[in-house]
């Protein structure tokens, strides 16, 4: 093998080879993506991060680079020197940023050989996602996920200095902490010096970031590993990374308004696009009573219409009867319903079923009334009203849930976002912000038989619901904000409870014993009294938002290695088997 090239250092990435490289000698080292063997000539498409470019192997100009380029097969890895050139007109690649040029290799060395790949890596065939995930080493070569891999670099160093700009201070805060269990179920780490006992991964740093401005440090951040044990799904892995936030001495709008910055500078250094804050705010109950859900995605308007009032006083007996129990009935009018077939409205009643719903009534508005099964319980008078408060003209369909409220606000919620999918009301290249304030600050659990916190039991209740802690827990406003982007949360937060006695009342409040609360907490409410400033923070779920930005279809596909849905690893087969020996330095016993 000759060592010609390996002496040289590597002049360009592949992918950055431009027209103006004419005449230019250039080293290049990468993987073949492509060879082409046209008889006289060669050509490899050389391929590394940045991109491919083509080299022409021609036996007049590099007659040993010719001839060993014969022996070459997919994803051998190459050097390569040579002289850049620019194509003929007729034969430049506009789909190539170095469509333009190619290179004239003089000289090759095979740095690598390879076997060959398991699936083809120019994503032009169907490959099942175990086989990408078993062998995700591979899979990271293909362009797309290494763009997303990137972007995400590049999102982070961009939040790392706007952050370290706006005065935040970058703190490490430990992985091997104690078990706090008020959410997801904690991954458990045994202890082996103390046998018996446990750390817990951190599902959040919660509690070291608001030691940290009682330490005061004053604003602190960390793009930080967190780790749940909880069910997965597609936007959701048993470890992620957050963008972690804190800072003192402020309140809501202060928080906000450094996140609108910090927003507006990621996105017009990392994809080119200019934000317009502020963002629109909406608080909880005009989220849940105009989309259906605390996480709108405001793309597009098909609001939600309340028409309890009106629907039950008519003849039909659902209507009626729920509002008469307390139930709600409410709908959502679509402008033209001609696009939908009475097949397609009798499959919306199994769409909603999931979310507890028993069906979705319709009816379609005509210039003379409506028609459907509906229209004979309701009188002129009646219809006429329904349409001044759902804006609906002749040609519109209103669709109808009646139910509680929960189960409706979800069917709805749901089936509004399943309604513009299926009419193309969502513009992909639209960026909704929108802030949720004002979050109920518990919610019962039929299942513990007790209030929960809704978030974390150190958010803040809002000043004048404090009376409402001990009479009626369930109309409490936490000072609690989440930022949603699209229809998905990616990030939330809180101003902090930073009084003592608000705290140990919200954990009263919340059914935990005394010496509960002082073998979970008891130290972080002793630093409680040691002088803690007001204070609050947010948490950003790092992989969701680049999953959005890269508009990639599953969190997988912006994570370098990422798990499956059973929170396995296909590549490296773990969780795995551990030995005897090591069970028994931890003092465990597999049962």
């Amino acid at each position: 093998m000759s060592e010609f090239i390996t002496g040289k250092k590597r002049t360009q990435y592949c992918g950055n080879i431009r027209a103006e490289h004419a005449g230019s000698e250039v080293v290049l080292m990468g993987w073949v993506h492509r060879r082409r063997d046209l008889g006289g000539l060669i050509f490899i498409d050389l391929r590394d991060r940045e991109g491919t470019v083509q080299i022409v192997f021609d036996p007049e100009k590099g007659p040993e680079a010719h001839t060993l380029a014969h022996t070459i097969r997919s994803e051998f890895v190459l050097a390569v020197r040579g002289q850049v050139n620019r194509r003929p007109a007729d034969m430049v690649n506009p789909s190539l940023n170095t469509g333009e040029v190619e290179v004239i290799a003089e000289e090759l060395e095979i740095l690598n050989e390879a076997n060959t790949t398991p699936f083809v890596l120019d994503g032009e065939t169907e490959v099942s996602e175990n086989l990408l995930l078993k062998y995700r080493y591979l899979d990271l070569r293909r362009r797309d996920l290494q763009r997303n891999i990137i972007l995400r670099s590049r999102v982070a160093a961009e939040t790392r200095t706007f952050l370290q700009r706006e005065g935040f201070i970058e703190v490490e805060t430990p992985f091997l902490t104690k078990s706090t269990p008020e959410g997801a179920r904690d991954y458990l780490v045994p202890s082996r010096v103390t046998p018996g006992y446990f750390y817990a991964l951190p599902q959040s740093p919660q509690l070291f970031k608001q030691l940290l401005m009682v330490s005061g440090f004053d604003r602190y951040y960390q793009i930080v590993k967190c780790f749940r044990d909880e069910d997965l799904r597609a936007d959701r892995q048993p470890e992620f990374t957050q963008i972690d936030m804190e800072m003192s001495f402020i309140a809501e709008d202060d928080i906000i308004s450094v996140i609108e910055g910090m927003m507006s500078h990621i996105f017009e250094a990392c994809l080119g696009r200019t934000l317009t804050p502020p963002f629109p705010r909406l608080t909880y109950r005009e989220a849940i009573e105009r989309y259906g859900r605390d996480n709108p995605d405001t793309r597009f308007a098909l609001e939600i219409t309340d028409l309890t009032d009106m629907a039950g006083q008519s003849a039909f007996r659902v209507f009626s009867e729920t509002a008469r129990t307390g139930g709600v009935i409410k709908a959502l009018t679509v402008p033209d319903g001609s696009a939908f077939s009475r097949k397609e409205l009798d499959a919306l009643g199994e769409f909603v079923s999931p979310y507890g719903a028993k069906g979705v009534a319709w009816v379609r508005v005509g210039e003379d009334g409506w028609t459907g099964s509906l229209a004979k319980f309701f009188n002129q008078e009646m219809m006429q009203r329904i349409h001044e408060k759902t804006g609906a003209r002749p040609g519109a369909l209103i669709l109808f849930v009646a139910d509680a409220p929960s189960v409706v606000s979800a069917s709805l919620g749901a089936l509004r976002v399943r309604l513009a999918e299926r009419l193309g009301l969502i513009d992909p290249d639209t960026l909704a912000f929108t802030w949720i304030t004002e979050f109920p600050l518990f919610e019962y659990s039929e299942t513990e038989g007790r209030y929960m916190a809704t978030h974390h039991p150190f958010t803040s209740p809002a000043a004048e619901d404090i009376p409402l802690i001990e009479t009626d827990r369930g109309r409490v406003r936490a000072r609690a904000y989440d930022l949603v982007l699209n229809g998905s949360e990616i990030g939330g937060g809180s101003i902090r409870i930073h009084r003592p006695d608000v705290q140990s009342m919200i954990f009263k409040a919340l059914g935990l014993r005394e010496d509960e609360v002082q073998t979970k907490f008891g130290f972080f409410l002793e630093a409680l009294q040691y002088g803690t400033p007001p204070h609050g923070g947010i948490a950003f779920g790092l992989d969701r938002l680049i999953m959005i930005m890269a508009g990639a279809e599953s969190i997988r596909d912006v994570i370098a290695f990422p798990k499956t849905l059973k929170a396995s690893c296909l590549m490296s087969d773990a969780p795995s088997e551990v030995s005897a020996d090591q069970l028994r330095e931890l003092s465990l016993k597999i049962i």
